[in-house]
């Protein structure tokens, strides 16, 4: 299936976003005005050296949610695609 995109954003594709305080993982299942869905989801309290997660999939710390999680919109400072196998092993 296709990836839907909504303003710059793909449904379907795994992203690993920035928040205010920390980093979520998850797939983008849907999307409001005010939140963001992720399946799969993990909160990332420490992504370690965040050039070395971001290219190799290497996280620090992992808390994986056991269903979906809604992320703010308002709290989204930045996202990027996640490339890798979404983490879903607490570490």
């Amino acid at each position: 299936m296709a990836a839907k995109k909504t303003a710059g954003w793909r449904i379907g594709t795994n992203y690993l976003v920035r928040t205010v305080t920390h980093y979520y993982s998850g797939k983008l299942l849907a999307l409001t005005p005010g939140e963001l869905v992720l399946g799969e989801a993990a909160w990332i309290p420490d992504t370690g050296r965040f050039s070395v997660a971001v290219a190799d999939g290497v996280l620090s710390e992992v808390e994986p949610y056991p269903g979906e999680v809604l992320v703010m919109r308002g709290a989204v400072v930045d996202a990027c695609k996640w490339k890798h196998a979404l983490p879903r092993e607490r570490k």
